[in-house]
């Protein structure tokens, strides 16, 4: 039920509102443009109150909910060209757990299931193996550059082993299936924007 829950929020919200409203002009490197930028990987009612974290790893914004929005991605010199390069992501203390096991390449030890927002989507990945080749993955139809979308990161994969990899259906999906990394894309409008030959037909 509560799965079934959250799919349906999903489901329902939109991306209809511009993430580019209200861009801070200058760098892409300046504090505001990354708090600006990072903070919408969130919905507005926990993006604007979330902690910052630059792309150079420096807290750049307090936080008073418990959650943090940041780039996953190098900042380049000058900055991001746009958000969608950032890689942003905004968790709660969990969904670092998971976030960080992965990046460090050891198992996640989570005390519970946990949701990472990423509304900019991201610059693409193999959805059967955590860091695959993209040549490769490309070849063989499994890459998947993302719009908008919402992650459950569940404390034991095999809670959503029956969840399909086939990301072009619409329907919520599993990426890196098989793997201590396994967890659900759930998909909102405006997902296939990047990537439209894998829209559903």
């Amino acid at each position: 039920m509560y799965l079934r829950s959250i799919i349906f929020l999903s489901l329902s919200l939109t991306t209809s509102f511009s993430v580019f409203a209200n861009e801070p002009e200058g760098s892409h490197a300046s504090n505001d443009w990354q708090i600006w930028a990072y903070s919408k990987a969130a919905p507005s009612f926990l993006g604007d109150f979330a902690a910052v974290v630059s792309g150079n790893g420096e807290l750049i914004r307090e936080g008073i909910n418990g959650w943090t929005c940041t780039a996953t991605k190098p900042m380049p010199e000058d900055g991001f060209t746009t958000p969608h390069h950032a890689f942003a992501l905004c968790a709660d203390d969990e969904g670092f757990k998971w976030a960080s096991a992965y990046m460090g390449g050891t198992t996640p030890d989570m005390e519970r299931d946990a949701y990472i927002w990423m509304l900019h989507g991201d610059t693409g990945e193999d959805n059967w193996t955590p860091g695959g080749d993209k040549g490769m993955a490309m070849k063989h139809d499994h890459w998947i550059e993302s719009g908008p979308h919402l992650m459950l990161m569940p404390r034991n994969p095999e809670t959503i082993a029956a969840f399909s990899t086939d990301f072009t259906t619409g329907a919520p999906y599993q990426m890196f299936k098989g793997s201590p990394y396994a967890h659900l894309m759930i998909p909102f409008e405006g997902y296939y924007d990047y990537q439209p030959e894998s829209a559903p037909k």
